[in-house]
């Protein structure tokens, strides 16, 4: 399994924007082949700052998405509304507790 990070910092005025965007195409992601979870987080102290997390089979399942029509059209719409260049990991999980 893969676990995807990026973090994505935004101008104040497009959060709304943005916001409403993710919740049209969240569940278009979650159910995208490969993609088993994912979440979205906003820093408490730079409210302008927001990470996704998702689990993903294999890179290639990644890429994949990464290539896809749903991808590009959802990074056409986010790209335009960042003040600052995203940043993104693929990490292995090590452990996890519940």
């Amino acid at each position: 399994m893969l676990v995807r990070i990026v973090k994505m910092s935004f101008e104040p005025s497009k959060i709304e924007e943005f916001l409403t965007n993710f919740e049209i195409v969240k569940d278009k992601i979650r159910t995208f082949e490969g993609c088993n979870f994912l979440e979205l987080y906003r820093d408490q102290n730079n409210t302008n700052i927001f990470f996704t997390y998702s689990y993903w089979n294999s890179e290639n399942d990644l890429n994949n998405y990464r290539h896809s029509k749903l991808f590009k059209g959802i990074w056409a719409e986010t790209k335009p509304k960042f003040n600052a260049k995203p940043e993104a990991w693929s990490v292995d999980k090590i452990a996890s507790l519940k």
